[in-house]
């Protein structure tokens, strides 16, 4: 068996782990609108939010909607094609499908949107809207292949935060996008913003949740709004480079993508009325100041941004203040106020502040610290103060980094995965685990990713080969190396679950919809759909 060596910008290639199915020539992606200005039309008073007018809009784009293929496909009972989309109020409706043209993957997006009928400015998003956004990914996640979250660019970063956390062991790709100008002007961003997240939610399985804007994907729990009049809008650099970068090619960062770790299914955890204060310090700031404000309200968790390397003025009263609040079971964290760098108690007036229990925050944005602290004090009762500010200082989501402990004086070991590729589909066919284990081990965390991923040319992936043959400690053991259940095979697209259900290896099932696998939407009977 030999694996696809196609290049980094193909559908599939060593490397691109997640990649969908490369042979599929559909996907499905719904679009949930929550309001903003990519889908604003003028109005007397300015732009306002005009309910149905983005599909109307999308509908008569070339460049977003093939009617032509549409119309070309097979109409069921005379009807057109609809998808089945679960409402927040937890109603069935079928939603028009719109149809991307073809493209150069050979590969179309069909998609559907799910507009909430209150269409809000994003200045205006709290918890509660988090968790509608968190849930409707939920209810839907079975009938789409990745989810695509229309948001006001102002709180987009908190969201895209917050569902970060919220969304536990996810397996599939969740983009939030907007704009600066509306898709109603002649002359805006919110064409190529909305266009090309549609594309990666089509064609690139990455399992995170993702902000795109302005050519780039970044990490949603990494990213700031740095600009409230520019197109390049949003930014991570220098402290995390962006997963995707779209130009004439895309270049996914496989490096840089997360993959699952712990075999369980996917489950929203949302985020309750729990009080999180943020202070930013400034110089000359009081003691009375501070305590006056983290005495006004019960408070349960504490941002404090900090100056340089998480440095606070050397006042001993406010040190107090910070060493009381710590004590009373309010969990503070420190974070800098700088765009590049982290904190690091290095100077005295940092480490007397870890020094009194104050949590290093590391290069985590404020937006990350508040909704990660937001999260775990939501599942508190669970989870001692103690717990939740040892979790804030390590990365859960890729939301920080973790410095290594010394210097390093050598390059990490590098393998040769694709020459490894053939031992290891070899290893798989004959339910050598021994050897599978040692190809593996062998390899770099990022090259087992690239390993564990790759199609061969049957279109199989090592865990549809395990899968298909039946060998359910292959397969399990593959399921704790994170390797993504939803892939489908090349040509005819099916997933692990179809093929393991399809030898009747009722182990391997077992194991593979017990962390959430599920079968594909056309998989399963229509009258199911």
């Amino acid at each position: 068996m030999k694996p696809r060596t196609l290049s980094s910008q193909s559908t599939t290639s060593p490397g691109t782990g997640f990649t969908r199915n490369p042979l599929s020539t559909t996907s499905r992606v719904l679009i949930i609108y929550t309001g903003g200005t990519i889908g604003m039309a003028r109005s007397p008073n300015g732009y306002a939010p005009v309910p149905n007018y983005l599909e109307s809009k999308l509908a008569g784009h070339t460049e977003f909607n093939d009617p032509e293929y549409l119309a070309s496909m097979k109409i069921r009972d005379g009807e057109e094609e609809t998808f089945r989309v679960v409402k927040p109020d937890g109603r069935v409706e079928r939603k028009r499908v719109l149809c991307t043209p073809e493209s150069a993957y050979g590969k179309r997006v069909m998609y559907s949107i799910l507009e909430y009928d209150e269409l809000l400015d994003s200045s205006s998003i709290t918890r509660k809207e988090w968790n509608t956004i968190a849930t409707s990914i939920a209810q839907n996640y079975r009938s789409f292949d990745a989810f695509l979250i229309l948001h006001g660019t102002d709180s987009m970063a908190y969201t895209s935060s917050a569902l970060s956390f919220m969304l536990e062991n996810l397996g599939k790709t969740v983009i939030l996008t907007g704009s600066q100008v509306p898709l109603s002007e002649l002359r805006n961003d919110a064409r190529d913003n909305l266009l090309a997240s549609l594309v990666l939610c089509g064609h690139w399985m990455i399992p995170e949740v993702g902000l795109f804007f302005h050519h780039r994907l970044f990490r949603g729990n990494r990213v700031t709004k740095v600009s409230a009049v520019g197109f390049d809008a949003f930014q991570s650099e220098p402290n995390c480079a962006p997963l995707v970068r779209v130009g004439i090619d895309i270049e996914v960062n496989w490096d840089l993508i997360l993959r699952q770790t712990t075999p369980a299914p996917f489950r929203v955890q949302s985020i309750n009325d729990v009080q999180v204060l943020c202070l930013r310090l400034f110089p000359g700031i009081s003691a009375m100041m501070v305590r006056s404000m983290v005495t006004s309200a019960p408070l349960a968790g504490m941002v404090i941004e900090t100056f340089g390397a998480g440095n606070a003025p050397g006042d001993p009263e406010l040190l107090r203040v910070f060493k009381d609040v710590v004590e009373s079971g309010i969990v503070v964290v420190n974070c800098t106020q700088c765009q590049n760098g982290m904190v690091s108690p290095v100077y005295a007036t940092g480490l007397a502040l870890a020094r009194v229990g104050v949590v290093a925050g590391s290069d985590m944005t404020t937006e990350s610290a508040l909704t990660k602290l937001s999260y775990l004090l939501s599942i508190a009762p669970k989870l001692p103060s103690s717990e939740v500010a040892t979790l804030m200082s390590q990365s859960i989501r890729g939301e920080l980094t973790n410095s290594p402990d010394g210097p390093q004086f050598h390059p990490p070991h590098q393998s040769a995965p694709i020459s490894d590729f053939y031992r290891l589909m070899l290893a798989i066919s004959q339910s050598n685990l021994p050897l599978i284990k040692s190809i593996v081990d062998s390899c770099t965390p990022e090259d087992q990713t690239l390993l564990l991923n790759t199609y061969d040319y049957n279109g199989l992936t090592p865990l549809h080969l395990a899968s298909k043959l039946g060998h359910e400690e292959v397969v399990g053991y593959l399921l704790e190396k994170g390797v993504s259940v939803h892939a489908r095979t090349g040509g005819d697209g099916h997933t692990a679950l179809w093929l393991a259900e399809e030898g009747g290896w009722r182990g391997v099932v077992g194991l593979l919809v017990g962390i959430g696998a599920h079968l594909h939407v056309e998989e399963v009977p229509v009258d199911y759909q």
